[in-house]
């Protein structure tokens, strides 16, 4: 009861930051992690499918992202944005998935150019693209298409970049690469999607127009 006879309320408690949770986690409460890493647990395995194209491949890469960030955390420094740190995890053990894969064919486009299925992209958070063009089958397979073109180092850029959001340094830290090395790998990225692109849409005007800014420079 307050001094009016009124029921007092108790103010809810503050939800856990995300330092709170790292620490909790560092002192012996691994039950805390899975609420420390599922808000980002959809954007790992988007970054894993965009580099692999595979949906078990990515699924594995994921799972095995989010385990070694549990057995790693006591290394992550706070340098960069926590889910910075995981995306580059990520994108590390995606790597290592793509080289075991090449004993089995010479490279990742090769069996893309003969002709193999695309798994589709998960477009949905690709917010500057209008829902009229994401449901156009076609136009998603022209950008999976195009993204198979692609150099491994070209792909990883641009979906960390233009997928993902990431601004320039955080794409750069977790690439691990320096910030001029990832503007020129975003740009030639970039410019290859438009060559390979421009063919398919010749009302490109049009297309940079509906596009939101990100999204002109693939047009």
């Amino acid at each position: 009861m307050n001094a009016s006879g009124g029921l007092e309320v108790s103010p809810l408690p503050d939800p856990r930051s995300e330092q709170d949770l790292i620490q909790l986690v560092l002192s012996g409460r691994p039950e805390y992690f899975y609420e420390l890493v599922q808000p980002y647990e959809r954007r790992v395995y988007r970054a894993a499918y965009g580099l692999l194209r595979n949906e078990a491949d990515a699924e594995e890469v994921a799972q095995e992202a989010l385990l070694k960030a549990l057995r790693k955390l006591n290394t992550f420094r706070g340098e960069a944005r926590f889910s910075t740190w995981l995306l580059r995890i990520a994108v590390n053990e995606a790597r290592m998935r793509l080289r075991a894969r090449r004993w089995d064919y010479a490279s990742v486009s090769i069996q893309d150019e003969e002709g193999s299925e695309y798994a589709p992209l998960l477009l949905a958070n690709w917010r500057e693209v209008p829902s009229v063009v994401l449901e156009q089958r076609w136009v998603r397979e022209q950008i999976e298409k195009a993204l198979a073109e692609l150099s491994a180092e070209q792909r990883e850029i641009l979906i960390l970049r233009d997928v993902e959001g990431l601004n320039t340094e955080e794409a750069a830290s977790a690439l691990g690469i320096s910030i001029p090395s990832a503007k020129t790998r975003l740009l030639r990225a970039r410019l290859r999607m438009r060559d390979l692109l421009a063919p398919h849409f010749r009302s490109a005007p049009l297309w940079r127009e509906r596009a939101g800014r990100r999204w002109r420079s693939w047009f």
